[in-house]
This record gives C-alpha cells, sequence and structure tokens, in this order.
C-alpha cells in the first residue's frame, strides 16, 4: 500500500457501498414478492467502484471516503486494498452503519437498484479537504453524487487548477452552484444529462442538442448513451460522436463506473480527453460483456485492442 505523502495518479473522494446482488426474472411489481434464483455480495458505490477500476487500469490510486465500524467497512477497505488503493483517508464512522445498496438483476442484464448511505453522509467538507491535503497530490480527482454535495463543492475548490476535476453526476440532483466553477469535465449518462440540462436526451442527435446546457462552453462534457456509444465536447471543440464497441451484454451494472475509472487512468497517464474516453467506452463495453467471476480478474489488459 502507497503511503500518505506520495503522489498519486488519482484520487477518488466518494462513496463506498456494499451491494447486495439478487438475481430475478423480473423487478417485483407494486404488492409482489418475485421469486429470485441467486444472490451474492460486491463491494461497491460509485466511489468504491471508480477507485478500484482506476487501480486495475493502472493508475496510482487513493480513496476518501467514511464507513462504519462493522464487519461491512472492514470488508469495503479490505477490498480497496486488495485492489491497489490506498486507504490511508477512509474514516470511520462509530454512529452510523457502512453504506449499502440491494440490486435487482435480470436475465437481459438490465436492473434496478435501492441504496442505503449510512456513513458516506458523514463525510464533512472540513475532513475532506484535510484528508486531500494528506494526499499530497494528484493528477485527476473524481466525484459523485453519493456523498454530501457541499464535501464535492469543497474538495473540487481545493484542487482546482491543481488537478483535473472529474464530476460524474450520478444520482443526479441539484448541486451547488460554485462546484461547477471548478469542474474541468462533466459525465453524465441520459438520464443524468436531461436532468441537468432540462433537455430531452434519448440517443445522439438530442445529446449534442444537450450540450451548450450541459455547460459545454465552460468545461468539457461527455454524454454516455450505453449501447450507442457517448458524445463528448471538449472546452471550445466540437461536439465528437464515439460508437459503442458491439458486444453481448451479460450485465450492464458497473459499467459507468467502470468507464469513469478507465477515463480517470488513461487522462493522469496523459492522454487527450478523446483518447481517453475511447479507452473508457472501450473498456465499459468488455467489462459487461464478462461473468461476474471474470470482472473479479479485469484489468487494462483484458481491454481488447
Amino acid at each position: 500500500m502507497m503511503k500518505q505523502g506520495q503522489e498519486f495518479d488519482v484520487i477518488v473522494c466518494g462513496s463506498l457501498h456494499l451491494d447486495i446482488m439478487v438475481h430475478s426474472p423480473h423487478l417485483p411489481r407494486l404488492d409482489e414478492t418475485a421469486v429470485g434464483t441467486a444472490w451474492g455480495m460486491v463491494c461497491g458505490g460509485k466511489g468504491g467502484n471508480q477507485a478500484v477500476m482506476s487501480a486495475r487500469m493502472g493508475a496510482r490510486t487513493a480513496m476518501i471516503s467514511r464507513v462504519g465500524d462493522d464487519a461491512f467497512g472492514l470488508q469495503l477497505t479490505s477490498n480497496l486494498a486488495s485492489n491497489g488503493v490506498d486507504i490511508s483517508e477512509i474514516s470511520m464512522d462509530e454512529t452510523r452503519g457502512s453504506g449499502m445498496s440491494v440490486a435487482i438483476l435480470q436475465p437481459d442484464g438490465n436492473y434496478g437498484a435501492v441504496i442505503v448511505s449510512g456513513a458516506n453522509q458523514g463525510l464533512r467538507a472540513e475532513g475532506s479537504r484535510r484528508s486531500l491535503k494528506n494526499l499530497a497530490s494528484a493528477k485527476v480527482l473524481v466525484l459523485q453524487n453519493e456523498i454530501p454535495g457541499g464535501v464535492n463543492a469543497a474538495i473540487a475548490a481545493a484542487a482546482f487548477g491543481r488537478a483535473h476535476v472529474i464530476l460524474n453526476a450520478a444520482p443526479a440532483r441539484a448541486m451547488e452552484a460554485n462546484l461547477y466553477d471548478h469542474i474541468d469535465t462533466l459525465v453524465v449518462n441520459r438520464v443524468e444529462a436531461e436532468m441537468v440540462s432540462g433537455r430531452p436526451v434519448s440517443d445522439m442527435d438530442s445529446a449534442v442538442a444537450a450540450l451548450p446546457a450541459l455547460g459545454s462552453g465552460r468545461r468539457n462534457v461527455i454524454v454516455t448513451l450505453g449501447g450507442e456509444g457517448l458524445v463528448l465536447q471538449a472546452r471550445g471543440g466540437e461536439p465528437i460522436r464515439i460508437k459503442a464497441h458491439p458486444v453481448t451484454v451479460v450485465s450492464s451494472h458497473g459499467a459507468g463506473d467502470c468507464f469513469i475509472g478507465a477515463l480517470a487512468c488513461r487522462l493522469a497517464l496523459g492522454q487527450t480527453l478523446v483518447e481517453a474516453a475511447r479507452f473508457a467506452s472501450h473498456a465499459a463495453a468488455t467489462y459487461v460483456s464478462l461473468k461476474e467471476a471474470d470482472r473479479n480478474q479485469f484489468t487494462a489488459g483484458s481491454v481488447a485492442p
């Protein structure tokens, strides 16, 4: 494990959840008790998933987060450490339990989920700024919306200009106005793009039309569109459409976090935004085509050329 004070490629400030995965023929309707076929536990949370993927892609990665003083917290931090993520700035909450979620997976690979944030809501702005300082420096800072908004705003302001700040605005929510002033790259899927921009987003054409409302004149913007691919506009540039690599989907769960982790890694390693987005799109496509057992071995070398 890396020590405090060392330089990192990527620092992720975000959520940690232990995901309970339930396989079911379909999502239950109101008042229905669906009969599942299997279940398991997976270490997750958008922040944790993105940090693990960044490390697996080859970036020196550290995590700023908070867990409860419980078995879930131990499992979450142990998983990060075993994947090469520095955990020295993960704090323990003695009053809240660790974050968790329940995800219901359908045979077609789609899913629905419920999260309980728990200790993630105990992160505070001043403590997170201190953690960022303790970790010395990084080339990229990654944020999401599963922690308090004030934490994102504070740590983005502290890092802006010294690191490339990525905000994955997931799940979509109202955000502090000053947060957007300290973001280099905004990444949203079609649902989040629609909620943030106030415009309908369903395909590449509508995603391109929404780019100005997402602030493409002031920051880089990426709108991911699942199997269709993504649209990207670098600050001051023209919209670029990147088609998805065709694969047979086993499960779409974790695709977005794989994309963010791979994107952050490649930006930290010096690639342009377009190069990094192409690689991240390919990595996410490869990831959704893998069975759960194979996902545990997924690295940069797993991404087909």
